[in-house]
């Protein structure tokens, strides 16, 4: 039994030390959509499922454009999965699939025309296709960059690049 006890507790302890390398991270990023040539900013964390996937939620605001008292807002929320196919000590490169929310909304300003204002909007379901990089400067530190396409009728691809703080 005491040996049954050991042999099942090195491999826990060896299954930890490979997930190791996925560290549960949370960071900021910019980014730039291809489609509506917008630029934002956004916020992204990273949990290890079991070895090389994880799963990585995130938020992206793109900056509001205002143009003659009408002013375009875009914002997405993304669930994907994150599948790493590399790993070393200094970089992991990962596949990723996942959900994507789109909110798009437009409002008319002090238009007398609409009662004094006018805020349409709409919301889009997709899906997420991309890849990306970790790259390990140090323990806490991850820069990365990442590229999408949201598949969905306000399709778009999507660059991003940023910092994750592993912790």
């Amino acid at each position: 039994m005491k040996r049954f006890l050991i042999i099942t507790t090195l491999f826990t302890l060896a299954g930890f030390q490979s997930m190791a390398q996925i560290n549960r991270s949370g960071g900021l990023f910019l980014g730039y959509s291809t489609d509506i040539n917008k630029i934002g900013i956004g916020v992204n964390a990273e949990f290890p499922i079991v070895e090389k996937l994880s799963i990585a939620p995130s938020f992206f605001y793109y900056f509001p454009e205002k143009e003659d008292g009408v002013s375009l807002n875009f914002l997405e929320f993304n669930g994907n999965a994150n599948y790493y196919f590399f790993q070393n000590e200094s970089m992991g490169v990962y596949a990723l699939g996942g959900l994507n929310f789109t909110r798009t909304s437009v409002s008319f300003e002090g238009s007398n025309f609409f009662g004094g204002g006018f805020s349409p909007s709409s919301s889009n379901v997709g899906l997420n296709l991309g890849a990306g990089a970790n790259f390990i400067v140090s323990e806490k530190l991850s820069p990365f960059a990442e590229v999408k396409y949201v598949a969905s009728n306000f399709g778009r691809l999507v660059i991003f690049g940023g910092v994750k703080i592993n912790f």
